[in-house]
This record gives C-alpha cells, structure tokens and sequence, in this order.
C-alpha cells in the first residue's frame, strides 16, 4: 500500500523533507471548467460588465494564485516559480469557460498544487465578476492532466 507522504509514522501532519531531493525541471497542468448561462459567455467576450476584463482578471488571479499557495494550503512548500500560464477556451456551445493553468519549476518538489490553485481561483474570479447577472454558473472537473519530473517522472491523464 502507498504511504501517505505528509504523514508521519504516527499518523500525524507533517512537512515532506526535500532537502535531499535532486533539483530537476517540474511542470504541471491542470484544467477545470467554469458553465454558464449563454448570456453570461456574451457578456464576457464583448467586455460587457461593469468590473471589467473578467479573463483578463481572472487571468491575473491565476497567477497570483499559484504564487500564495503555501499560505493556503498548509503542507505546500513555498516555491521560486519560475513561470504560470493561464489560459481560456471559450466554448458557445456548450456556454462553458475551459481553464488551463501550467505552472513550471527547476526545484526540489511538484508544481501540482500550484496549477490547480490557480485553475481554482481563476474559477471563482470568473463567478465572483459575473454573478451580478448568474448566480447559477457551476465551477467543475478541477483536475491534474499532467505533471512532469521528480522521481516519479511523467505522469499523463
């Protein structure tokens, strides 16, 4: 059975040690998605609310996100990160906001929790400037679709 990392031979919470970890080159992506009413994606794409650019703030958020996240989770180690995309696919469609988030690192542990921090926050930036005209947006599927080096190499959704 796989041992749970952040616990210790007690069972208690604990900070991973990863002064012994190799520095190698860390990426991850995460993606979610944000569904609303077709109303709201018009608005969005024609910059129709009163707060602004919701992606462009959005967009931001992410970022700053994946920045603060050792102060929100509390077992995450505070990371020199070295770059964060966030990124938008419109689908008219299906009234749906895909985001993307790729978080990179050349350090000692993953960018996992940094790319969903900022795919989460992005998420509920979106609601919070849009839920003057739909309080019914739904923000789902928030999940880790890659993550790459460390010792346990690649992994792919």
């Amino acid at each position: 059975m796989t041992r749970l990392t952040h616990l210790d031979k007690r069972g208690k919470a604990r900070m991973v040690d990863v002064s012994d970890k190799p520095e190698t080159k860390r990426v991850a992506i995460a993606r979610g998605i944000v569904k609303m009413k077709k109303e709201t994606l018009r608005l969005i794409q024609e910059n129709g609310f009163k707060k602004g650019d919701v992606l462009g703030v959005a967009r931001v958020a992410g970022i700053m996100a994946a920045k603060k996240t050792p102060g929100l989770i509390p077992l995450c180690h505070p990371l020199n990160i070295s770059s964060v995309d966030v990124d938008f696919s419109l689908n008219n469609r299906e009234s749906t906001i895909t985001i993307e988030s790729k978080v990179s690192i050349t350090g000692r542990t993953g960018v996992e929790m940094e790319a969903l921090t900022a795919v989460s926050v992005a998420a509920l930036t979106i609601y919070d400037m849009c839920k003057s005209a739909d309080k019914e947006m739904t923000i789902s599927d928030i999940f880790l679709i890659e993550k790459s080096g460390g010792k346990s190499g690649l992994f792919r959704r």
